[in-house]
């Protein structure tokens, strides 16, 4: 089965046969990873462009790495050193890009609504590496992924979301698709970093983290933005870090067989303990393993996708 569209913006678009077949295929991926020999010829002859607005390392390399696995050329531009500093468009870079024979390009933005603005004006592949406080669909992908790793599936499974819910497209994204799976999604972090009516969503929302680990199967943490406190939205980093970061006493209010998760990095002390983020059940440092075979297999998807269109005319 091949993807639906050309590009990859947002889990809200994609199918839960879609979701299926990415995650099947990053678990093939995921063996490829663990050989001493990681090269593939899977990806020979296309060429990846990561296009960053903003700084990122786990993302911008996973991808670059995913592609040179599997035998892709790979580049990267960087806004702040490349023609998007005198003013180019967006629009204009992408044709640009496509222009020198990119099959696939990698973006992420501070502009919500960026990635499809981006796929709609060019013919290569677009993937949204995040945009804005929209959505960051990779890691919610490799998120569901290590979930469905560890726990087996992903019907019925309690994951608890503790955090800046309202700037974060990480949860946006795992929202949609894991809802999508049947996950059942609760919500906890303070009031003034709460979406209105995101009740509408079908997650449910706790005041405080107790009530929202107990019986979770997974508790995720989410970074805070530092730059909140400045805005007013949060007292002060030791507060939040007192009422919701999340410490072993609380985990323990959990499932027995609970997992923890960040998208990471994890600022140790606030979001989490550092006995929480080195603790057995944490699967922090297989997201990112994850998150390159999820990288991997969107890749081989969506080239994939090109070359049976292709055959097709």
């Amino acid at each position: 089965m091949a993807l639906k569209n050309k590009d990859v913006l947002g889990l809200r678009e994609l199918s839960i046969e879609e979701i299926d077949e990415i995650l099947n295929t990053a678990e093939l991926m995921k063996h490829i990873l663990t050989q001493n020999n990681k090269r593939t010829p899977h990806l020979q002859g296309k060429s990846i462009v990561t296009l960053f607005y903003e700084n990122s390392t786990r993302t911008r390399l996973s991808f670059e790495l995913a592609s040179k696995y599997m035998g892709a050329s790979a580049a990267n531009v960087s806004a702040s050193s490349s023609s998007v500093a005198k003013g180019e468009t967006l629009i204009d870079t992408g044709r640009t890009i496509e222009s020198m024979g990119a099959d696939v390009i990698v973006i992420r933005h501070p502009m919500s609504g960026a990635s499809h603005l981006l796929a709609k004006n060019v013919d290569a592949s677009v993937i949204n590496a995040g945009d804005g406080m929209n959505e960051h669909p990779t890691q919610a992908l490799l998120d569901m992924y290590t979930i469905r790793e560890k726990l087996g599936r992903l019907e019925n499974v309690k994951v608890t979301i503790v955090g800046d819910i309202m700037h974060s497209r990480v949860a946006r994204s795992n929202i949609w698709g894991l809802q999508k799976m049947g996950a059942e999604i609760t919500l906890a972090g303070p009031s003034t970093l709460m979406p209105v009516e995101i009740e509408k969503m079908g997650v449910k929302i706790c005041s405080n983290v107790e009530e929202a680990v107990e019986g979770a199967d997974v508790v995720m943490g989410l970074r805070i933005q530092k730059e909140r406190q400045h805005e007013g939205l949060i007292p002060s980093i030791r507060e939040y870090a007192d009422l919701f970061g999340i410490d072993k006493k609380k985990i323990e209010l959990a499932s027995p067989n609970v997992i923890i998760m960040h998208p990471g990095p994890v600022n140790r002390g606030i979001e989490m303990t550092s006995d929480v983020i080195d603790y057995t059940a944490s699967t922090i440092n297989e997201q990112v393993t994850n998150g390159v075979a999820i990288r991997m297999a969107l890749l081989y998807l969506l080239t994939r996708r090109r070359v049976i269109e292709h055959d097709m005319y």
